[in-house]
């Protein structure tokens, strides 16, 4: 165990370094502690996270990724690096922009090997437009302005790689290259200045300059010659070639944009006329999917009415099953024949049929037995909204509400006080929906009500029979008149 704690306190010490140098810049000294701190202990999170940063910092963004991932194997949960990997996978752009500058460092680095510098730069600009942490980028770039001779384009290379990496290896080699080959150019520019011409004359050595003041003059003559030269044709460009340049462009540039201008109005016809003809296919669309809606629910309810006829005519049918296909047809979509069908089979059926659930719903809202009660309340009320002047709609809302269903109880009640504003099912049918919303009526106050309604108010039953019982004059399957 106290082997252990050395190790892991070994690692804390290099990840501690590692940290201190890379807060100062020192990308290269980081990166030396951070992989002792992490041959000490693998399983040093932080110092592999700082790794994978540091490599992120100096523009090496597949080294940082592969330090988060192993650091994610690691340690799944609770880890920063999952946060640093998701966020470098969401900039896509800027993923694309570094694959293309490292594209482009490889590139010249093929071209350097063809001696082709002028290309190798090119593709070094290019890499560090689009990836302006790119170190490498900047030390191969210095690297090739010096072996070119061009000192004063590398030293703000070198610059720039410094802020990146103050210590970093390959960078302080280049600026001891600079250096020596600055200290270089100016001894030899030395020598040219002190240069002298020895010859004999006789038994003696004469030393002299090499140049002579009348050379030193025709040299300083032809030097202002050639500035003059160009500052003469400077002046023609400028007052001649470039106004008639110019207007050849703006000439040009008019006649792009007045066909950009007729093309853009002839997309826009297109587009135009494609809309409506969208809109137009559209609507037709519409039209005919509610016309398939119209005649399959059609189809659907003339497919129930002749299974409620067959079992009707043959008497020997369930009341309750019956009524469930009757419940569901829809008396809108049927024909002439069809409704009249369709009223023949309900004045039959649904008058008894609604008395018997009806009964039923309040022999199991006594006892509670909510369910069953909106069971029954459900057909009476689907079969006759208005049954018992309104008690079945009310009581199905009251079981609703008592078995805590408040939103099928809402519209309920609020249609019962919507048909019979003035009653006392409306009054009933309030206290439940202030119930509902909070007021000050208690549970009590709706059970008494209730009370009330379920006896005090009934109705004569065979009234459904009389207003459901219609006269016939017209066949089906067959001649009949019926009252």
């Amino acid at each position: 165990m106290e082997y252990t704690e050395k190790i892991i306190r070994q690692s804390d010490y290099w990840y501690n370094d590692g940290l201190r140098k890379a807060q100062i810049k020192d990308m290269s000294g980081a990166v030396r502690s951070l992989r002792r701190s992490l041959k000490f202990n693998h399983g040093n999170i932080d110092a592999r996270n700082l790794l994978g940063l540091v490599y992120y910092e100096r523009g090496e963004i597949a080294e940082g990724l592969v330090e988060w991932i192993i650091s994610k194997n690691l340690r799944s949960t609770d880890n920063i690096a999952e946060y640093f990997i998701k966020k470098v996978q969401k900039s896509t752009e800027k993923l694309e922009a570094i694959n293309e500058a490292v594209k482009c460092y490889n590139q010249s680095l093929i071209y350097c090997r063809q001696h082709s510098e002028d290309l190798s730069v090119l593709q070094l600009k290019k890499a560090i437009e689009v990836h302006p942490s790119f170190l490498k980028a900047y030390q191969l770039l210095a690297l090739i302005y010096i072996h070119m001779g061009q000192s004063a384009k590398a030293r703000p290379l070198i610059r720039e790689a410094r802020k990146l990496d103050t210590t970093n290896e390959q960078t302080l080699r280049l600026m001891y290259a600079l250096s020596a080959h600055h200290d270089q150019k100016t001894k030899k520019k030395n020598e040219k200045v002190s240069e002298v011409v020895e010859y004999n004359l006789g038994n003696d050595t004469i030393i002299q300059p090499k140049y002579t003041g009348i050379k030193r003059v025709t040299a300083k003559s032809a030097f202002l010659n050639l500035i003059f030269g160009v500052f003469v044709g400077a002046m023609i460009v400028w007052f001649l070639i470039a106004p008639a340049v110019q207007t050849m462009k703006n000439d040009n540039t008019n006649k792009q944009i007045v066909k950009y201008g007729e093309r853009i109005n002839s997309l826009k016809s297109q587009i135009s006329a494609q809309t409506r003809a969208l809109e137009k296919y559209r609507k037709n669309e519409k039209d005919v999917e509610s016309n398939l809606e119209t005649a399959a629910g059609t189809a659907d309810s003339y497919e129930k009415l002749m299974s409620a006829n067959e079992q009707w005519k043959s008497g020997d049918y369930s009341v309750e099953s019956l009524c469930q296909i009757l419940v569901k047809i829809n008396k809108d979509t049927l024909g002439e024949k069809g409704q009249s069908l369709y009223g023949r089979i309900t004045s039959d059926v649904y008058p008894a049929a609604a008395s018997s659930l009806y009964n039923s719903g309040n022999e199991s809202f006594d006892v509670a037995n909510y369910e069953t009660a909106i069971h029954n309340y459900d057909f009476v009320v689907r079969m006759y909204e208005d049954y018992d002047n309104g008690g079945a709609l009310l009581n199905l809302g009251l079981s609703y509400l008592k078995s805590g269903d408040k939103e099928q109880a809402i519209p309920k009640l609020k249609r019962v006080i919507e048909l019979y504003p003035d009653s006392e099912k409306a009054k009933v049918a309030q206290t439940g929906l202030n119930i509902i919303s909070g007021g000050e009526e208690s549970e009590d106050t709706l059970k008494r009500a209730g009370e009330v309604v379920q006896y005090t108010d009934d109705s004569d039953e065979s009234s459904y029979e009389d207003s459901t019982t219609d006269t016939y004059d017209e066949n089906v399957d067959g001649d009949y008149t019926e009252e």
